[in-house]
């Protein structure tokens, strides 16, 4: 597979983790599979457009530069995902003195509420499967009250969706 979805040459990918390297690959997978499907519409409206006998038309030119457009505006919003998933991943390689961040043994304060959020629902979601005790525990958690401030209804509310 070729990577070009992100320069791995730059200096701030060459030392990727393992995971990043997942990462890495599962967006190019997304972005070719984008590439393809916009290479495909326009071999639809090419076929479309020689059986009509309008294949010289301004049509051809003025779709095809849609498809691409729409194509590349896709590919751009999977590359920010990546760089943010990246971004993230570092954050959570990191530690302190305590040792690597891991929630809820060393949580780190130095993410967003919306990372937290992510981070505590990362850990119970893998926890257990069994939806309500999932919730028990969460509603238990007097760390996750505090740690995520106006972001722990909601983190209750996503849970409690899962168990009806």
């Amino acid at each position: 597979m070729t990577i070009d979805i992100i320069d791995l040459g730059d200096p701030q990918y060459s030392d990727l983790s393992p995971v990043q390297m997942a990462m890495v690959r599962a967006a190019q997978a997304k972005k070719n599979t984008v590439t393809a499907r916009a290479a495909s519409e326009k071999r639809e409206l090419f076929f479309l457009l020689l059986g009509n006998e309008n294949l010289r038309s301004s049509v051809r030119a003025r779709e095809e530069k849609t498809i691409d457009a729409q194509a590349e505006a896709e590919i751009e919003i999977i590359r920010e995902d990546l760089l943010y998933q990246l971004a993230y991943e570092a954050l959570g390689s990191e530690g302190n003195e305590a040792g690597p961040y891991r929630y809820p043994e060393n949580p780190n304060y130095n993410l967003s509420y919306s990372q937290r959020f992510l981070v505590v629902r990362n850990y119970y979601m893998e926890v257990t499967s069994d939806a309500a005790a999932r919730l028990e525990a969460y509603r238990i958690d007097t760390l996750a009250r505090s740690y995520l401030g106006e972001f722990y209804e909601t983190l209750y509310d996503l849970l409690a969706s899962y168990v009806k």
